[in-house]
């Protein structure tokens, strides 16, 4: 697979600098070559929840015209082009008719004579290759694409460390069937491993990361917006999200999705063996880029064995609910694999006996809800 990764640096969201950084971008990676002369090119930005652009939790929407413009420059008819995504909670019309409004989607798509998705149906695929996970259900427009453009939004994540082009294909699976996902793989470097089954399976041809204002801290949806100020492309997903985790300050050691990828041989172990072109910044590295406060203690596993297992129970950070700003909405029970929460009196409980610390909960509170509490004494 190509590790070449193409870098367009971009102080802010004007559409005239977008479109000439995604024109460099498409150009730098001889994009055009791979551009089908038939059947739809399917857009995958991360839309987890209705959010407005401004909030930096979704691809920006001037980046997704960008790409649509960059496609119709080279050929593709605005029809042929589809934009689609199932984010969190429940995938029908009335859910993502409110977050294509609120994201920015649905102006694209009619300014720029697009298709957004209304097919919400699925199917079984199988992957009988896949190292953790062998069948997937996979949402209709990715099944049926003839060329997937992924494209994430770099920010921190609160299970999984980081939310790049590997982490934003498990929008491609039908919104409720999220949460069984977790529930079958509870532990992270399982979950990791099944998230790179999912992008070996669905295989963006193109992948264009929106990092001009990312996420950090308690990412994907309850941290702080943070510049960054670029876009980032790469034939190769992996390879994209290791030159951003390098930017982060993050290795692939610690991210369980390029941990996989890396022990697949899907990218190289190291940010310097990657063929980095276009505006590079230097130094590469954003200074103090604010991780998950869920980040794991690696001293737990120099623990004598029996006590591993109940320090990590123990330091594990876990959601907590803030009663006085819950609105009794129910997008926390909804979305949890172990159905552990419940509304009691309009406000969310969490029974903590069978939670497995996924975050869920956290990622789909509509209005920041539900904290991620550490163990005090690392505030020390």
């Amino acid at each position: 697979m190509d590790n070449a990764v193409g870098i367009q640096r971009c102080a802010d969201y004007g559409q005239q600098g977008l479109d000439r950084a995604v024109e460099a971008l498409f150009d730098l990676l001889d994009f055009a070559r791979l551009l089908p002369e038939q059947g739809t090119v399917v857009l995958k930005p991360n839309l987890i929840l209705k959010r407005r652009p401004e909030e930096a939790t979704t691809t920006h929407p001037g980046v997704v015209r960008a790409v649509v413009r960059a496609l119709k420059a080279r050929g593709v008819a605005g029809e042929r082009i589809l934009i689609a995504d199932s984010p969190g909670g429940l995938y029908n019309a009335a859910v993502l008719r409110g977050i294509y409004q609120a994201s920015g989607m649905a102006e694209v798509a009619g300014d720029e004579g697009v298709r957004l998705n209304d097919d919400f149906g699925s199917e079984t695929v199988a992957y009988a290759t896949g190292v953790r996970c062998r069948q997937f259900q996979i949402i209709n427009p990715i099944r049926s694409a003839a060329l997937i453009i992924d494209l994430p939004k770099l920010k921190t994540h609160a299970m999984t460390g980081f939310s790049g082009a590997c982490k934003n294909l498990f929008g491609c699976v039908p919104g409720l069937i999220k949460p069984e996902m977790h529930c079958r793989f509870p532990d992270k470097p399982e979950f990791g491993e099944m998230l790179v089954d999912l992008c070996e399976l669905v295989r963006p041809r193109i992948s264009l990361a929106d990092g001009i204002i990312g996420m950090e801290g308690n990412g994907p949806t309850g941290g702080n917006p943070r510049f960054a100020g670029i876009l980032a492309a790469s034939e190769n997903p992996h390879a994209l999200d290791l030159a951003l985790c390098a930017m982060i300050g993050r290795t692939p050691q610690e991210i369980t999705t390029l941990a996989s990828a890396v022990a697949r041989g899907l990218v190289p172990a190291s940010v310097e063996e990657l063929e980095l072109r276009g505006d590079v910044p230097d130094p590469l590295l954003i200074a103090d880029f604010r991780r998950p406060d869920s980040q794991s203690v690696d001293f737990v596993e120099r623990l004598p064995g029996p006590l591993r297992a109940p320090v990590s129970r123990l330091l594990t950070p876990k959601p907590v609910i803030r009663t006085k700003t819950c609105i009794g909405c129910g997008k926390c029970a909804e979305s949890c694999p172990q159905h552990t929460i419940r509304i009691v009196e309009k406000k969310a409980r969490i029974s903590y006996a069978n939670c497995i610390k996924c975050y869920c909960c956290h990622e789909m509170c509509p209005v920041r809800a539900i904290d991620i509490r550490r163990f005090r004494l690392f505030d020390l």
